[in-house]
């Protein structure tokens, strides 16, 4: 964890490609906002505070959270393409902002590669899969079989359309020949108050914000959708070991910065430099 921070502190203002403007007017000179396209109380809004309080620790600046959810994260995200590119406005994005929903919507407010630029990864966590305690299925082949008996029958809710967590439920509809209704949320806070109340019998969220509920028996972890087990909840299988070979789908979180103009040099540097392998934090991002 404290190479991210050292990384960023040092060197997101030169990558961003503002270094000349930073460096007249001493950065940072005044509270920086960090935006997060997802409500409170998800898997963004848990990763990003940690990281908005160390760099304010180091920059002696307040980094303030600001939450712009809905609109399949594009609300947020173009929000942050419009904004200044003096270093001041920062966005955390999770897969979705800056490359799923590319090739999933024809018109977007903004353009990723023209109006945004990476500052560095922050890490990868893998959906886990949600059931309630009063669906009767504690596997995902138990699950499957259930789904298969009742076709049309289950829904899982998501943190929303276009999501790795939406990708993940559709490509287990696709693997197992299932139907699960997929029911899109505006992030996992909303997606885990529904199935937490039995609101919904299943849900895939970031295993962050789910793993108090599944400590405490309020709901059942079936699966995680990655490759290997997560090392923040190790006892819950993955789909792959549990009938799917090869199932593997993760979320990825980095920091993006407006973008700006002329891109040519902003966009080598942040392209050419590569974050400290060490950066993953397995008790912020797993």
């Amino acid at each position: 964890m404290r190479s991210i921070f050292k990384w960023l502190s040092l060197s997101a203002v030169a990558a961003g490609g503002f270094a000349g403007v930073a460096a007249a007017q001493g950065y940072p000179a005044k509270p920086i906002r960090f935006v997060i396209t997802y409500p409170a109380g998800g898997g963004s809004d848990y990763t990003v505070r940690p990281i908005a309080q160390k760099l304010s620790e180091r920059w002696g600046q307040p980094v303030f959270v600001d939450s712009r959810p809905s609109g399949s994260a594009m609300i947020g995200t173009d929000f942050v393409a419009r904004s200044a590119p003096d270093g001041y406005t920062l966005m955390l994005a999770a897969s979705s902002e800056v490359s799923m929903n590319v090739v999933l919507f024809k018109k977007m407010p903004y353009d990723p590669v023209r109006d945004l630029q990476p500052v560095t990864l922050v890490g990868t966590t893998p959906p886990i899969l949600l059931a309630h305690p009063s669906l009767p299925v504690k596997s995902v082949k138990e699950l499957v079989a259930l789904a298969r008996a009742k076709p049309g029958a289950l829904s899982y809710g998501s943190i929303g359309t276009g999501t790795p967590q939406h990708f993940a439920g559709e490509l287990m509809n696709a693997t197992f020949r299932i139907d699960m209704v997929h029911i899109p949320y505006k992030g996992a806070a909303p997606a885990l108050i529904d199935i937490v109340g039995g609101h919904i019998p299943l849900a895939l969220t970031a295993p962050t914000v789910a793993i108090p509920h599944v400590k405490a028996g309020r709901l059942r972890g079936l699966a995680v959708t990655s490759a290997q087990r997560s090392g923040a909840i190790p006892d819950v299988p993955t789909i792959a070991e549990s009938g799917a070979p090869g199932f593997n789908i993760v979320q990825w979180y980095s920091i993006w910065m407006p973008a700006k103009p002329p891109r040519e040099a902003g966009r080598s540097e942040t392209r050419n430099r590569s974050p400290p392998r060490e950066e993953s934090s397995p008790g912020v991002f797993c």
